[in-house]
Formats: C-alpha cells, sequence, structure tokens
C-alpha cells in the first residue's frame, strides 16, 4: 500500500520535473522565497504556570494527536519516566504505523496504514478488541471519553489510494460501530473532539464540525487547499493549514473565520508552501511548519506573522510546544535537512540543533525533559535533552511519529511494531 512516504516520493519528483521545466520562475521564487522574520514581542504571552502532573491510572487520558486540543505536543511527566528505558512488551502489527494511539485508562487505540483499528491493553500488549474500518488510513484517533467513542478517519474504505473515506465512531469497549459520515475526498487529519463536537478536515479542503454523539453536521467550512493536518483549538477558536499554504483561524461554534492568511512561496504556484504540520497553539501563538522549509508562528488573535525561520528543507513534522525549567518557553520540530532544531517561541532564534543522520518526517514530543522524535532516514527514534540537544536515549526502531506517555510508561510506534518501554532501574 501506498505510505505517505511512497505519496511525498510522487509529489516531490512530480515537483523536481516542474522546476526543471520553468528554471527562470523557479529562480524568482528563490529570490522572493520567504527570509527569517522577527517580531518577539507581537502578542506573546509569557507562561505564568507550570501544567499539572498527570492523573494515575486509570483516571488518565490521552485523547488526541498532541496530547491536547491545543495540540502542544507536551506531557509533564513524573520525574522518574526518563531514560535509560527498557521494553516491557511489543505488539506487532504487520502494517506501517505513520501515528501514534490514543489512551484512556489501561487502553490504547490505534489505527494502521492498512485501515485496522485496534484496542489494546496498555498493561500487556494483548488485542482486546480490532475492527477493519478501511483501507487506507494515516491519522491517530481521538477520544470522546463523555459518550466512550473513539473516532477514526479514513482516507478510503475500498481502495489503495485517497478517496471514498469516512470518518467513523466506535464504541471504547467493544469495537462496535455506533456512526459514520462519509468524506467522499478522504481524510487524513486526525480528529478533534471538544464540547461534544468532532473536527477534521479532508483532502477536498472541507472542515467539518460534527455532533460527536451521532455524527450530525454542524458545518462545513471550504478552505483554499487539501487539508491534512489535524484541527488544534484554543478557547473556543480552530486553527488549520492547508495545501494552498494558508493558515485559518475559526469559531468553533459555527466556522465563520476570524482571520487566514497565507505564505510568500505558495504565491508562485509551485509546491512549496504547503502545510501538512498540524499547528500548535501556545503563548498567544500559533507554531506550524511548511515545505517550503520555513517553521511559522503566527499570532493567534490577529494572524500576523510574528516569525518565521528557515530550516533549508521540507518540515512536515508538527511542532512541540514547551516551557521547560532553565530553557523558557521553546519550539521543537524536525526537518528533512536531517536537522532537529529547538527555537525560541518568542522571536524564532534557534537555541540549538541537533544533527541526526537523516530525513525527520515525523513530529516530536516533549515528556518531562526530553524531546523524542524519529529519523524516517535511519529508522530510528532518538530522545534529547530538551534543554541542550544532547542524546539522551537511542532506539533501533521508528519512522514517523513516535511516542505517548502516562505516568509510568512510554508507547513508542515503531514502523510495524508498538512498544512499551519503563524506566530502568540502574544503568
Amino acid at each position: 500500500m501506498p505510505s505517505r512516504r511512497s505519496r511525498r516520493r510522487r509529489v516531490l519528483a512530480a515537483g523536481a520535473g516542474v522546476l526543471v521545466a520553468v528554471g527562470v520562475a523557479a529562480a524568482v521564487l528563490v529570490l522572493h522565497s520567504p527570509g527569517n522574520v522577527s517580531h518577539p514581542k507581537l502578542s506573546f504571552t509569557a507562561p505564568r504556570t507550570t501544567p499539572a502532573p498527570a492523573r494515575p491510572l486509570p483516571d488518565f487520558q490521552w485523547p488526541f494527536f498532541g496530547y491536547r486540543a491545543d495540540r502542544t505536543r507536551f506531557f509533564a511527566a513524573p520525574a522518574g519516566l526518563r531514560p535509560p528505558l527498557r521494553v516491557r512488551w511489543r505488539f506487532f502489527d504487520g502494517a506501517l504505523l505513520e501515528f501514534t494511539p490514543v489512551m484512556y485508562g489501561n487502553r490504547l487505540f490505534l489505527i494502521d496504514d492498512d485501515g485496522m483499528a485496534r484496542a489494546i491493553d496498555a498493561r500487556n500488549g494483548h488485542v482486546i478488541w480490532h475492527r477493519k474500518l478501511g483501507t487506507l488510513a494515516a491519522s491517530s484517533p481521538a477520544l470522546d471519553v463523555p459518550q466512550r467513542l473513539v473516532v477514526f478517519s479514513l482516507l478510503s474504505l475500498r481502495g489503495k489510494t485517497p478517496g471514498d473515506g469516512a470518518v467513523v465512531a466506535l464504541s471504547m469497549r467493544t469495537g462496535r460501530i455506533r456512526w459514520s459520515h462519509p468524506l467522499p475526498p478522504g481524510s487524513e487529519s486526525s480528529p478533534l473532539v471538544a464540547d461534544g463536537n468532532v473536527y477534521l478536515g479532508d483532502q477536498g479542503g472541507d472542515v467539518y464540525s460534527l455532533r460527536a454523539s451521532d455524527g450530525r453536521l454542524n458545518w462545513i467550512f471550504h478552505a483554499a487547499g487539501a487539508v491534512k493536518g489535524g484541527i488544534a483549538r484554543s478557547h473556543g477558536i480552530l486553527y488549520f493549514g492547508d495545501y494552498a499554504g494558508r493558515v485559518y483561524a475559526l469559531h468553533a461554534s459555527n466556522g465563520r473565520p476570524l482571520w487566514d492568511v497565507g505564505t510568500n512561496g505558495a504565491e508562485f504556484g509551485f509546491g512549496s508552501g504547503t502545510f501538512y504540520s498540524t499547528p500548535a497553539v501556545a503563548f498567544g501563538r500559533v507554531y506550524l511548519g511548511n515545505t517550503d522549509g520555513y517553521v511559522y508562528s503566527f499570532a493567534a488573535r490577529t494572524g500576523q506573522l510574528a516569525w518565521s525561520t528557515g530550516t533549508g528543507a521540507y518540515v512536515y513534522g508538527s511542532p512541540a510546544v514547551a516551557d521547560i525549567k532553565g530553557v523558557g518557553p521553546t519550539v521543537y520540530v524536525g526537518s528533512y535537512s536531517g536537522q532537529f532544531y529547538a527555537f525560541d517561541a518568542a522571536s524564532g532564534r534557534i537555541r540549538w540543533t541537533h544533527a541526526a543522520g537523516g530525513k525527520i518526517s515525523g513530529s516530536a514530543t516533549v515528556v518531562g525533559n526530553v524531546v523524542y522524535y524519529s529519523d524516517l532516514g535511519t529508522k530510528t527514534t532518538t530522545g534529547l535533552d530538551a534543554r541542550t540537544g544532547r542524546v539522551v536515549f537511542s532506539f533501533p526502531d521508528g519512522a514517523f511519529t513516535p511516542v505517548i506517555a502516562d505516568d509510568s510508561t512510554i508507547f513508542l510506534d515503531g514502523y510495524d511494531t508498538l512498544y512499551a518501554l519503563v524506566p530502568r532501574r540502574g544503568r
């Protein structure tokens, strides 16, 4: 089946052909591509409090891709949940695992790229239930804990290419289908559930609000390009980017736009300027990466550009944003350049970089004081000290987005295997 990696190869190859055919225009694009911009004080809100530690099982939940509705990908783990780590159990899925599971209590919920959904016992890796939902998927599910639902988006129900997709809600307990809503273009947008509604985008550029209890449509907003990343939510506003190179803020209640802005690269009609990255919303800002090679920060209230900093290559991954003691507010994200970056969240200044050795396609996650990422080129996962960039963890599996965690265990997505990792007492 075509993974996101193979789909990207076709896109990049096509883009290369266009650039060869129009070399003069490509030179114009380079000359006018967005440069580094920095307005450190623009709408930046300094953090006031430290997030509370996670609740112990069985009440713990990691309900969405990115952990919270603002998609910041930061989990304030207990001090003991850090490397060195050992494998407690492993579950071999047999298909590509591009996106991490979600979690409630002792259950993990995931879907692989072949459209097989599973509930897995977090204590031992045993399958509780499984259901074949479709033939192509590339997203994390989302939980509606009050309704006891797990919601999946699908690129295809029957084929091996995007199209004829759906969003499907299953019972968390049994895996029985509770409702399904068709998405003709297909979707790889990781759903979000908030205030009794499901939010996601699709390949045709539509963003949906559906009633979580039964899938009834509340509203649709049409963007200028495909919406592949997840929708982030903060203070009643939804944030997302599209493949036309625009970023949007909508009122969650009715889908009406608050603002939308573009990037310079997309204005030339080339393959640059597209947003696959799911936004992270923090400190009064919206952060996300772009295939033009830049990481962007916009004012959450107005959409004004606060900063943009170049990485030298595509940025597909979604940023992790955290306020780590001794460092301050920081944005963590990798690039296809093979570099992993820590940016000052206010100014976009590079705090440190780490040479990964291969292309970084997936998203980073900060667990405690360690930021984890996977390297698509070397099929490995690395943990870095979030303050210095020093390597503190290395694991011989991984490709895209590597980890989630609860208060005692880190769950790591390998290429086709899910691992439970626990602290190893003594080195």
